[in-house]
């Protein structure tokens, strides 16, 4: 089961390096700092790329090229349902071709990859992490949609592109890393044409988030420390700050409070509803994995700090899916916001 990981761990880093920079983000960002957002604000290019560094090649193992959550109905695939919340994006923005859409924090480029094939739009993956990038490129060369996804080395919060440049604008899961929400939508805001929108899925702490319950704190606590996520919103925050910066707000909702019934998003996590597919991703398969890899690292067969990194990504994989059991957390806020003409 880890051939394919540890085969990847080993090609992509070498020596201590996977062993130092987990270190490092527990030194900066955990212990006594887990729950407390300023740093993680500050710094966040830094906190953002070394996470991204050490848990690009789990994500790729354990959930596949689309690093996001959906709901899926009765019989349908875990692949399927992810596809199905990306197309619903793309549809909502009425993404054809001809058109040029931004991805803001595109990963290692499966959404832009997916809404492009469907929509016939052209993509631009906006992402600051090299490694992912490097990923992102050679997989749609594979895919035969060079003409239309291309990506931007750069920071959301700063893209290399002049204003008015984009007929859409989107962001799968990933503005939740920026450490300003008036600053990532204004950016979204700039690079818009006038009259045209932007679309987020966006992490929010639900109604049932109960701030003096320890246990809901810390269940927040460990989804921000694990996940690399400076502080997670209320839905009220996000529609403040999309109007703060001029924005047109057409549509914001929870689609996971409103999904048909099937299989929760949360499901694959917390190991019942599963397929083969989804099975690594799942408690059993995800100690399943950390045991091979505390095995494989003294076998030297992949770099030391591996088990580690399987550690923290557990940690946030177990918070976050008993978060969404107890409906105190969504990773699916919609928002549907128009710049106005």
């Amino acid at each position: 089961m880890t051939s394919k990981l540890s085969h990847i761990l080993k090609d992509a880093k070498s020596g201590d390096h996977v062993a130092d920079r987990i270190r490092e983000y527990d030194r900066r960002y955990g212990g006594a700092a887990r729950g407390g957002p300023d740093e993680r604000k500050t710094d966040y290019r830094h906190f953002e790329n070394t996470y991204y560094d050490l848990v690009t090649d789990f994500y790729e193992y354990g959930w596949g090229r689309s690093f996001h959550f959906a709901p899926r109905v009765t019989k349908e695939s875990f692949a399927a349902s992810l596809a199905r919340h990306e197309h619903y994006m793309a549809h909502r923005l009425g993404l054809q071709p001809g058109m040029v859409a931004v991805d803001l924090g595109c990963g290692v480029g499966g959404p832009a990859i997916e809404i492009a094939r469907f929509s016939g739009a052209c993509i631009v993956g906006v992402n600051d992490n090299e490694y992912q990038l490097k990923r992102a490129e050679k997989q749609t060369e594979a895919e035969n949609l060079s003409h239309l996804v291309h990506y931007l080395k750069c920071d959301f919060m700063n893209v290399e592109a002049p204003d008015n440049r984009f007929d859409a604008a989107f962001s799968i899961e990933a503005t939740v890393h920026a450490p300003d929400k008036a600053g990532v939508y204004g950016e979204a805001f700039r690079l818009l044409k006038p009259g045209t929108c932007f679309a987020a899925y966006e992490y929010c702490m639900t109604d049932r988030y109960d701030t003096e319950d320890p246990y809901h704190r810390r269940l927040k606590a460990d989804m921000e420390y694990g996940g690399c996520l400076p502080d997670i919103p209320r839905p009220r925050e996000i529609d403040d700050a999309l109007r703060q910066v001029g924005f047109e707000l057409l549509d914001a909702r929870d689609l996971a409070a409103e999904a048909p019934p099937g299989i929760p998003w949360y499901r694959p996590l917390t190991g019942s509803g599963l397929s083969f597919a989804s099975f690594r991703s799942s408690a059993v398969g995800r100690r399943l994995t950390h045991g091979s890899l505390w095995l494989l690292e003294r076998l030297r067969v992949v770099p030391r700090g591996s088990s580690h990194v399987a550690s923290l990504l557990n940690l946030a994989a177990a918070s976050i899916g008993e978060a969404g059991r107890l409906g105190i957390f969504t990773p699916m806020y919609f928002i549907h916001a128009r710049k106005p003409d």
